[in-house]
């Protein structure tokens, strides 16, 4: 059996504990005492300091552990990752600060992310007896309320709902709404009594609110069951409701960033990414938990425009890798109930702590399964096949990707229209060796739980998205040579939003001239030699991300779909491995687009 590390840290860290008790682990974590103007008075009857921690975008991700690696997780910030870690966190705080003083709460998109998440969702899947190992772990841990993120829908609602039901605290989502009725198909929200001895008990509103971008990227599981109006309208809502239901303070988990960005386009009248606006339109609001980003905030200030009062966002750090650590003063008036007088925030590093031997003695045996599937053999491969440099070059490993694609989808729609594929280049660290091939080794070319479509598109359609995709690069004055960080990831653009395009029964070839502005870098489109014509019609299969707007790529959200079988990528790349024993790159891989400047390949260096 795979041996889950379970208290992992240096020796300087468990010294830490041991002398340290509470206190040492908090140090150790980052945390900053308050400063003297800030720190709140001796507690009485009359004031009362509540801490609440928060944890967002934990993606399945329950122990320290890389699964496509098959070893503990490491990466250039030397971060941690995991609830088992989060949990040594939460009980330090809870024993420093006293369990009745401290609430948890997580903003969303828990049950999704790693082959632990895959695996109790698609292959051995939750229900009755089987309790989803983040289900366990959160309440082994004492969650108080968790927000919907959008990727609690991408194994469809009745997965979701046994997820809900295994949970000893409520999943809010004021903006999820049931379509048949228009009422919220989660608890919008939900008030904690913190009591008090020898004092009025604390009464705390806790408000969910999800992304509205589940409607486009979900649309397959949701369409016609649930609704997702934008976070500000409900806000507006639902803020005063908890406020009459008797809430002394309010904090909303949000899953939404911080500052307004959308990759839906015009697709929706939401923003996906708003929290920031929510503080400053919706009075009423102490704190925000912020998530959906993968941002870190320790600490923002937000200012209310209609009362002038600060509002507190924070944002942990995603996988668990951070815990952010909110505090409120508090004063009680016996005419006028609790008043905040203070808050602040910060986030404490996981990277400092074991993990808990609570949570690791309670989920061994749901990891060691996992390890075992993923590191269980599905055939050979006559050649490395590497993601690491996809993103810049033609590689053997997207081709495979493109190939499986496009063989499944001509194998639906038969003989007629000319089959293309579009894959992106997901995670740089992928790499199917030469040899003996696992599940875990085809399954990191494909860290996304997408599922295929089949779309028609023109040639002049599919000019205008690679141009979309080409803004991925920065524009060059000539040919280099350049380092390739210097060239990629053009404002901000993350590798998943790059796509490539290729052919199944021809090539389909074209340069992307990156000394051209944005716009006008795609030349020489070319199938099987000849240009595309404007109106040459394809079938072009893609992941449901993209089709459903993700992205938002010209021409794809509305294109006629052709195949839709909810057949998940990945499966189709291990399942096509298995039932050919072996693969071969040079049976499907060739050299079908470049980068070039003014005609010139371009040169890396």
């Amino acid at each position: 059996m795979t041996t889950v590390p379970g208290m992992t840290g240096t020796p300087l860290h468990r010294r830490a504990l041991l002398a340290g008790g509470a206190a040492g682990v908090l140090a150790a974590a980052g945390f900053r005492p308050a400063t003297a103007s800030a720190a709140p008075a001796t507690e009485s009857r009359r004031t009362f300091t509540l801490t609440v921690l928060g944890t967002t975008d934990l993606h399945g991700n329950v122990f320290n552990w890389d699964y496509y690696a098959d070893r503990e997780f490491d990466d250039s910030g030397r971060n941690d990752v995991g609830l088992a870690k989060i949990s040594t966190l939460v009980q330090a705080v809870r024993e420093e600060r006293g369990a009745h003083r401290v609430l948890l709460l997580d903003a969303g998109d828990t049950i999704q992310g790693t082959p632990l998440a895959y695996y109790y969702a698609k292959v051995e899947p939750i229900g009755g007896r089987r309790v989803h190992p983040m289900a366990a772990a959160m309440n082994a841990i004492g969650y108080d309320a968790a927000a919907l993120g959008n990727h609690e829908f991408n194994y469809g609602i009745p997965l979701l709902r046994q997820f809900e039901k295994q949970l000893d605290f409520p999943l809010l989502a004021a903006n999820a709404l049931d379509a048949a009725t228009g009422r919220p198909a989660f608890r919008p929200y939900v008030i904690k009594t913190v009591w008090r001895t020898g004092g009025p008990p604390l009464r705390v509103g806790v408000l969910g609110l999800t992304n509205p971008g589940i409607a486009v990227w979900d649309k397959a599981n949701v369409e016609g069951r649930m609704t997702f109006p934008g976070l500000l309208e409900q806000a507006r809502e639902w803020v005063p409701a908890v406020r009459r239901a008797g809430a002394d303070l309010v904090v909303v988990a949000a899953h939404s960033g911080a500052d307004l960005s959308s990759s839906l386009g015009d697709q929706l009248p939401f923003p996906e990414n708003c929290a920031a606006l929510v503080a400053e339109e919706v009075p009423g609001i102490d704190a925000i938990l912020v998530g959906h980003a993968h941002q870190e905030i320790a600490q923002r200030f937000v200012t209310n425009k209609a009362t002038g009062r600060q509002v507190l966002l924070t944002e942990p750090l995603f996988w668990g890798k951070r815990l952010s650590l909110v505090e409120f003063d508090l004063e009680w008036a016996p005419r006028g109930g609790w008043r905040l007088r203070a808050s602040r925030s910060q986030v404490l590093n996981s990277n400092t702590v074991p993990e808990d031997p609570r949570v690791v003695r309670l989920l061994r045996g749901d990891h060691d399964k996992v390890v075992a599937y993923v590191n269980s053999k599905v055939g050979t491969c006559k050649a490395t096949m590497s993601g690491a440099n996809a993103r810049y070059e033609d590689t053997a490993a997207l081709d495979f990707i493109n190939h499986v694609q496009a063989a499944k989808l001509k194998e639906s729609l038969g003989e007629g229209l000319p089959v293309l594929s579009l894959a992106s280049p997901f995670n740089r660290a992928a790499a199917i060796p030469a040899g003996d091939v696992s599940v875990r080794d085809v399954a990191g070319l494909y860290t996304f739980d997408n599922t295929l479509y089949g779309v028609r598109l023109t040639g002049a359609q599919i000019k205008d998205y690679l141009e979309r995709s080409a803004s991925y690069f920065q524009q060059v004055t000539g040919p280099g040579p350049h380092a390739p960080d210097a060239l990629t990831n053009a404002n901000g653009t993350p590798d998943y939003l790059y796509d490539v395009l290729a052919g199944l029964d021809a090539p389909l070839t074209y340069d992307i001239d990156i000394a051209r502005p944005v716009g006008s870098r795609i030349a020489n489109l070319a199938y099987g030699g000849a240009p595309v014509a404007a109106d040459q019609a394809f079938a072009v299969a893609v992941n449901n991300y993209r089709q459903s707007g993700g992205g938002n790529f010209p021409h794809i959200a509305g294109a006629p779909v052709l195949h839709n079988q909810q057949l998940e990528i990945r499966q189709l790349l291990i399942e096509w491995v298995r039932a050919r024993g072996e693969i071969d790159p040079a049976a499907f891989s060739s050299t079908d687009w470049r980068l070039v400047a003014d005609g010139q390949p371009v040169v890396f260096g």
